[in-house]
């Protein structure tokens, strides 16, 4: 990902294909030593691509990815299916935090 990072920040930055050499420097200069399979890779797979369109054809695939919604609305409705025992099991913890809060002794005893 720090690959992919440096490569969109070069190319925001004004490069239009930055180089292997481009993305070292620049990992290099916050410290970061970078494997040359990985940039060569990143490289010659982004080569002489439009950055611009390949967002664009990610944000589409992303639209279509579930993002797990649905999940956390059938829980919910799930419990309140399940009826009063949500409440039950809240009111109990309450009462054991305020029995806790005391610890045996008050405050002037």
């Amino acid at each position: 990902m720090k690959y992919l990072a440096a490569y969109l920040l070069l190319n925001a930055g004004g490069k239009a294909n930055p180089a292997a050499e481009d993305i070292k420097s620049l990992l290099s200069s916050v410290g970061i030593e970078a494997e040359e399979e990985r940039v060569s890779s990143l490289v010659s797979s982004l080569a002489e691509k439009n950055i611009e369109e390949l967002i664009e054809e990610g944000k589409e695939k992303m639209a279509s990815v579930p993002t797990g919604g649905a999940v956390a609305a059938s829980g919910a409705a799930g419990a309140a299916a399940a009826g009063g025992d949500a409440p039950a099991a809240e009111e109990k913890v309450e009462e054991k935090e305020e029995s806790d809060d005391d610890m045996g002794f008050g405050l002037f005893d």
